[in-house]
């Protein structure tokens, strides 16, 4: 294992002092024993949004607390959901009257111990907390039928979300509504991914699965989880279709729609890479009628250092797009 670190059960600790290091003047910190970051502007009578889940995905969850995006975020342990103690830290820290949006993955352990601290917060803060489970992987599950639970994993498509709802709270809409956002982003966003390698945890220090030298696998999921199919390695555009194909299949998109879409590098795909696959979506796209808004092109949902890229749209409408379009500033994401 080749890492720039100390311990490896320093990890996460000294990653979130680097941070807070590198960017006092929109993050602050809750303590060692908590691992809580939290907005350093904080807005009284505003919706606090609040995040959370397994350190290992820079810049998610972390790198979205700032000025128009989250105001908290609580981590655990590299692919480890973070305590309910944690989420009640933020969550108490970041109330100012107008109760708080948790918005996380769609994770048993993550659903758990959310559900707990909202319970906690709720009878021993009377803090009002709603909570909206983003579930964007279709590799991972088939649409859910009308009224039955959304099986899918929360990924990178999630960063929409965020997006929406804390522009929707920094215009002091109320809880309800900031909710309501969250909950119609959620609903219009779709993600495809592809690996090409594993990835390592520092406590562990060797890949927990293996992909061959001249293999890729269609939809793995950021922890590894199992794709829908695996097979030799194939060319960009060819790999595009294929992801690009599903995507729109399962909205369905349809012409004349006009989406945002995302292009993010699983932690080890060079930028060069992530535009070449921009490039064939875009001619997709414009063959199948259906307008981009906007390009986010980058990492914005990381599995350590995995190769590979993930493809996420969200098919926007003009209130959607307003809150895309809000200006943002975190230290990974800032949008004028």
């Amino acid at each position: 294992m080749k890492k720039l670190i100390n311990k490896p059960e320093n990890y996460v600790k000294e990653m979130l002092e680097g941070l807070y290091i590198a960017h006092p003047d929109l993050i602050t910190y809750t303590g060692d024993d908590v691992h809580c970051l939290v907005t350093a502007n904080k807005k009284e009578g505003k919706v606090g949004i609040a995040t959370g889940g397994g350190s290992g995905h820079l810049p998610l969850f972390l790198g979205y607390v700032g000025k128009g995006m989250l105001d908290a975020c609580s981590v655990g342990d590299v692919f480890q959901s973070p305590s309910p103690d944690q989420m009640l830290a933020c969550t108490k820290y970041i109330d100012s009257g107008a109760g708080v949006l948790y918005i996380y993955g769609n994770y048993n352990g993550d659903i758990f111990n959310f559900d707990m601290a909202a319970e906690q917060a709720d009878f021993e803060e009377d803090i009002r907390v709603e909570s909206v489970v983003a579930g964007d992987d279709v590799a991972s599950a088939g649409p859910a039928a009308p009224g039955a639970k959304n099986t899918r994993r929360g990924v990178a498509g999630i960063v929409f979300v965020y997006k929406c709802a804390g522009a929707a709270a920094d215009a002091m809409l109320d809880l309800d509504e900031v909710k309501r956002i969250a909950e119609k982003a959620c609903a219009n966003v779709r993600t495809m991914g592809v690996a090409l390698t594993p990835c390592i945890v520092p406590r562990v220090g060797k890949p927990g699965f293996s992909i061959a030298e001249d293999e890729m696998e269609i939809g793995m999921g950021i922890h590894g989880e199992t794709g829908i199919r695996r097979g030799k390695v194939e060319p960009a555009d060819q790999v595009a279709e294929e992801m690009v194909a599903k995507i729109i299949g399962d909205i369905p998109f349809k012409a004349n729609d006009e989406v945002a879409v995302m292009v993010n590098g699983l932690g080890a795909t060079p930028l060069d890479e992530q535009y070449i696959i921009v490039r064939k979506i875009d001619e997709i796209l414009k063959r199948e009628q259906i307008k981009v808004h906007r390009y986010y092109v980058g990492e914005y949902a990381t599995a350590i250092e995995m190769a590979g890229v993930s493809i996420s749209m969200m098919k926007l409408d003009d209130e959607l797009k307003k809150y895309l379009d809000a200006p943002a500033q975190t230290p990974f994401f800032v949008q004028l």
